[in-house]
């Protein structure tokens, strides 16, 4: 993506089920996602701050127009909005909009129909999805660091192991006893060894960009602002 692209829009469709629809047909048919990456290769306007959407400010921003406050959460928890489940759907086109996005400095604007909005609602989910990227975010971290400390562990005990078997070679006689003593002390040191090891340099590449998206979306400053409204037929380009 340039440097000068504009906001992602994300434009959700929802496909509403038949009353006798099953869960599994609704899980199959809840929603559809289609994206609108836009890029623009013209020169940037005067002012870098300003945004083609009223009230979504911000060079490194994302857009995403909803239907209705449904579109944030999953279908299947009947819950109010303060302690409901947010749907994988929004999550998943969240983080891909993210990917390319500034650490820090980020702006989410959930776009709304204006005759849709509700000030009441709107506070609870903004709530709800500061509390559910903090959360997540601590909990990535603390797993992050516990890998550390256990692959830390884990090295210096084969290391332990590694040594223990040296020295039994070097300083006593070879016997029956002390090979099987090494034999059982250089495999194990060994295995603890890369294990620990992976823990540390491979373990934590694998949470990386989930702790990057919830790094970034913990700091990002989240509002909803009004849709954009359609231009009248006929109107000039």
């Amino acid at each position: 993506m340039g440097p000068h692209s504009t906001p992602v829009c994300l434009r959700s469709n929802k496909i509403r089920p038949s009353p006798g629809t099953t869960k599994k047909g609704k899980a199959l048919g809840k929603l559809t996602w289609n994206l609108a990456y836009t890029w623009t290769m013209e020169a940037p306007s005067p002012d870098k701050n300003t945004s083609e959407f009223p009230g979504v400010a911000k060079a490194s921003s994302i857009t995403l127009a909803l239907e209705d406050y449904e579109d944030v959460f999953s279908d299947f928890d009947p819950r109010p909005y303060a302690v409901r489940s947010l749907s994988e759907d929004f999550l998943y086109e969240l983080q891909r909009a993210a990917l390319n996005k500034e650490e820090t400095g980020l702006v989410v604007s959930l776009l709304m129909p204006k005759d849709e909005r509700n000030a009441g609602r709107e506070k609870v989910i903004l709530e709800r999805l500061r509390d559910h990227f903090r959360r997540h975010c601590r909990k990535l971290e603390e797993k992050r660091r516990s890998d550390i400390q256990m692959g830390a562990w884990m090295v210096a005990l084969g290391v332990a192991f590694l040594f223990a078997a040296t020295y039994i070679l070097y300083e006593f006689k070879q016997t029956l006893w002390t090979a099987f003593i090494v034999v059982l002390l250089e495999p194990a040191g060994w295995f603890t060894f890369w294990e620990g090891s992976s823990l540390i340099l491979f373990k934590k590449k694998e949470i990386a960009p989930e702790l990057v998206f919830y790094r970034k979306l913990s700091g990002a400053k989240i509002t909803f602002a009004n849709e954009p409204s359609a231009p009248a037929p006929g109107a000039a380009k």
